[in-house]
């Protein structure tokens, strides 16, 4: 099957019936519960960033929608995400929202990119253990974003937290019809309205939208020096937003037993963040939370995406007064709530039944994200120490099996694994340079030279017994160690003294 038909594959109207109404009543009150669920986590994350409510309300609807369409996995649900907010402090807070729309642009344009590119596949070669440590850390990051919400606030604060966290976590037990986070909202926002307590309200946060996204060129002026302030910060919400999607991705398809497609989530991804730059709207990702609360809720197909965009937009512009006197604590406990059921306590109940270099490779990711806030740093050193720990394990399984012939003179030396790098010190220490034998024979027959530190090594043993006296013969090496050999090796090239014998290698 050719890629044009691939493509068409997407559009029978089999296809569309199975993504968008195999599950219609679900998918619509799945949706209205996700998206009412979005509002309070939309305009904290907006606070995090240090933009109006109004920039992540928009964006969560803008991405909703956008994702339904194109996205890679039905039923997942795309927004404004902690994860993001987290990589745009620093950039509003020096240059302010026109920036950070044009480094949203810049970051939609990034994930087409990788989608066209279809880096998508590479998510196989993230570790477990980086992905359970950047979570981790995005929780963390989370939580410690509300403490400046409880510094230098009213007794009044403290109280309606806790008991919105009592309403939060006590209400399930009763019934979960109704999300317990929207009811502790709806009953701190009534108490705070009825007995005119004073505290810290969204309204006071900033703006709140009352009417539909405008459409706008982002007001910057289009130098270099744009593109150098923007550059670091949409590269790494490109690379950050990609793997929340994907994770995102992969749990939903763990979820609902089905497949999902990562370069198509890229791109859909990329093309949400776009259109969301030029009506005001910062940039988003895949929301794990959401997604599973969209799932749980009965959610399978595009329709539940696209439901939730259309009624948070809708609880927005009809409740706006409403939602305007919101306290703060309510949604500070809101936020705690996200964090506590984002952060993985199993990575840390289980430690003892995990590896140790596992759980070194988690709490690095983890420890380094916290603490540099830079998430693609992050992931990156959790990546690079698992290749170190697993290059250390395959240079632990290079054996070598000493055999010797009978008439006591000719050693054959059989080598099993794999050589390179890592594990060219275990190779060279298995060889006995002392020993008095006329012939030596190297069999590679089940092993496999990867680089050049690998041949380096090779060489050194040759020479080293022929120093000695003896006639070395190399066997058994497969295609490509044999190319590699024969383009770096030194030991099998012909040398001027006629004294010597010559290598052979079959």
């Amino acid at each position: 099957m050719n890629i044009h038909s691939l493509k068409l594959r997407r559009f029978k109207p089999r296809n569309l019936r199975r993504e968008w109404l195999s599950n219609p009543k679900a998918d619509i009150l799945a949706g209205a519960v996700v998206g009412l669920a979005l509002i309070p986590e939309a305009i904290a994350f907006s606070i995090i960033a240090g933009v109006d409510p109004k920039v992540g309300l928009y964006a969560s609807f803008i991405i909703a929608v956008t994702t339904a369409f194109l996205g890679g996995r039905p039923g997942s649900i795309s927004a404004a995400t902690g994860a993001m907010a987290l990589l745009m402090i620093d950039l509003v807070r020096d240059y302010g929202l026109e920036y950070l729309l044009v480094a949203t642009l810049l970051t939609g344009i990034f994930q087409v990119i990788f989608g066209v590119l279809k880096l998508g596949r590479q998510m196989r070669y993230v570790p477990r253990a980086v992905m359970v440590g950047y979570i981790n850390a995005l929780a963390v990051l989370i939580f410690l974003a509300q403490l400046p919400q409880l510094i230098n606030v009213p007794p009044a604060v403290y109280v309606m937290a806790a008991l919105s966290l009592v309403i939060i976590y006590g209400l399930p037990r009763l019934t979960k019809a109704v999300p317990s986070p929207l009811v502790a909202l709806f009953v701190m926002t009534t108490a705070a309205i009825a007995l005119r307590i004073e505290v810290p309200t969204v309204g006071d946060m900033g703006e709140l939208p009352t009417a539909l996204p405008i459409f706008a060129l982002p007001q910057v002026p289009l130098t270099l020096e744009t593109l150098r302030i923007v550059l670091p910060t949409s590269l790494t919400m490109a690379v950050v937003g990609l793997l929340a999607s994907f994770l995102t991705a992969s749990l939903v398809d763990e979820l609902t037993d089905t497949p999902s497609n990562k370069n198509r989530e890229a791109k859909g991804q990329g093309i949400a963040n776009i259109i969301t730059s030029f009506f005001g709207g910062m940039a988003g990702c895949g929301m794990i939370g959401q997604s599973v609360i969209n799932v749980q809720s009965g959610g399978r197909g595009r329709l539940s995406t696209l439901c939730a965009g259309i009624f948070l937009l809708f609880a927005i512009l009809a409740l706006s007064d409403w939602v305007r006197q919101m306290p703060m604590a309510a949604l500070v406990a809101v936020m705690v709530m996200v964090s506590i059921g984002t952060f993985r306590w199993a990575s840390f109940r289980d430690m003892a039944r995990i590896p140790r270099s596992e759980t070194a490779v988690m709490l690095t990711t983890m420890l380094v994200t916290i603490f540099t806030r830079n998430f693609a740093l992050g992931v990156a050193t959790g990546i690079v120490m698992s290749t170190v720990f697993f290059s250390r394990k395959i240079a632990r399984l290079v054996f070598v099996d000493k055999v010797l012939r009978d008439d006591g003179n000719h050693r054959i030396y059989n080598v099993s694994g794999q050589i390179f790098f890592v594990s060219v010190e275990e190779f060279s220490d298995a060889f006995d340079f002392n020993e008095f034998i006329d012939r030596v024979t190297i069999d590679l027959t089940h092993a496999h030279l990867w680089d050049q530190g690998a041949v380096a090594a090779l060489d050194k043993v040759v020479n080293k017994f022929r120093r000695a006296g003896a006639e070395v013969e190399v066997v058994g090496l497969n295609e490509a160690s044999a190319t590699l050999v024969e383009k770096l090796a030194i030991h099998s090239q012909p040398t001027p003294s006629p004294s010597r014998p010559i290598a052979k290698e079959n």
